[in-house]
């Protein structure tokens, strides 16, 4: 750029300001970083094609519940491999802050999961005991479970015999050796069978479906397959990806999407507030400069070009910063969050989207301060009038 060296020296006038206001700016694209790569994650998902492991759950909520009878029909359809069926309890250990998931589940469940650990005896032992609960690693040294003792569990959706109070008898304790998928191990499984007698209300009734196909080729086929069983019921089933499963689960305590862009709103709404007053204070100190450049030939477009260029190159400096270190921190995230949080790191779309943004707010907030300084009356303005 011809005139780069007077925009740079106009940025460098009051360093601080600047400094401020560029502070400002890569919070702002940090923020927008991370939370787009939020909203991606809950928003991906959806294909099962190549899939290894899908799950099936009924077409009109996660909380509707599925009928047991399917079970067979699942794992008859071509190209099933395995299957396995889970429900989820909602049970709380002693306090709602000690919450943690857990699931009653089929006793072929962790023929799906090879990555849960589990030594064969306490499998066995786990099997042979109808009230028999196994939890992973994580949450047992939390708790200081050991193998053998009673895990009380107060239900919120599921009583028994007319109380809230279940009982566990811990007979496993498994590990996940992947350091990214660690949260897994904050699970209590029981035994669905269990389950089914011991609940008050819900009998012959299951959550969802995990399926394995022979091939991820066969998933899309298979997935089909399995939603034309219960086509036109009262229990239409989809199935879809096991991420998707994760997402939609996620997803019924609230709208990740909408709370995310509401975020984002808010925080560029702040920071067009922030540079607008920024770009403005600056061009008012410099009223009497820019009557010198007209005074010597400058027109009032270059003077417009002038102001436009440093309030978009202010933006952009600190957009790009923002979200160069959102892409550093995103996989730092999701690798501590131990799979809780799948975050895909920052995609094109998002630093396309980015630099969009900060075109756009650099020429949002520096337009009014560039026709001013465009509009100068020379005289005026060395009058200081």
């Amino acid at each position: 750029m011809k005139y780069f060296h007077l925009v740079w020296a106009a940025l460098s006038r009051s360093k601080t300001r600047t400094l401020l206001t560029l502070l400002s700016v890569v919070a702002a694209f940090l923020l927008f970083g991370m939370l787009d790569s939020v909203r991606v994650a809950f928003n991906s998902g959806g294909s099962v094609a190549g899939a290894n492991r899908m799950v099936t759950m009924s077409r009109l909520s996660i909380t509707q519940m599925l009928p047991y009878s399917l079970d067979a029909q699942v794992r008859a359809v071509p190209g099933v491999k395995k299957a396995a069926f889970a429900a989820w309890f909602g049970g709380i250990y002693r306090d709602p802050k000690n919450f943690f998931a857990n699931f009653s589940v089929s006793p072929d469940y962790l023929d799906l999961y090879p990555e849960f650990k589990l030594p064969d005896a306490q499998k066995k032992a786990w099997l042979a005991d109808q009230r028999g609960a196994i939890v992973g690693e994580a949450l047992a040294k939390q708790f200081g479970w050991k193998v053998g003792d009673t895990i009380p569990m107060q239900a919120t959706i599921f009583p028994t015999h007319g109380s809230n109070d279940w009982q566990f008898t811990l007979r496993g304790i498994y590990r996940v050796d992947d350091p990214k998928q660690k949260a897994q191990e904050r699970v209590l499984f029981f035994h669905w069978k269990y389950f089914d007698e011991a609940n008050d209300y819900v009998k012959g009734r299951v959550g969802w479906f995990i399926v394995e196909p022979t091939s991820g080729d066969a998933a899309d086929r298979v997935a089909k397959a399995i939603d034309k069983l219960s086509e036109n019921s009262d229990h239409e089933t989809k199935t879809q990806s096991e991420a998707a499963f994760n997402q939609s689960f996620a997803k019924q305590f609230a709208d990740i999407g909408l709370i995310v862009s509401a975020i984002m709103g808010a925080v560029f709404f702040t920071l067009l507030l922030l540079t607008g007053n920024t770009m403005a204070q600056a061009v008012r100190e410099r009223i009497p400069e820019l009557a010198v450049l007209k005074t010597i030939g400058f027109s009032d477009r270059s003077v417009l070009g002038l102001v436009l260029a440093e309030s978009v190159l202010l933006v952009v400096l600190g957009g790009l910063l923002g979200l160069a270190i959102a892409a550093a921190i995103v996989p730092a995230v999701s690798a501590a969050s131990g799979g809780l949080v799948q975050l895909p790191g920052l995609l094109g779309q998002t630093w396309g989207m980015g630099l969009a943004l900060m075109v756009g707010i650099g020429l949002l907030v520096g337009l009014l301060p560039a026709i001013r300084g465009m509009r100068l009356n020379i005289v005026d303005a060395l009058a200081g009038r």
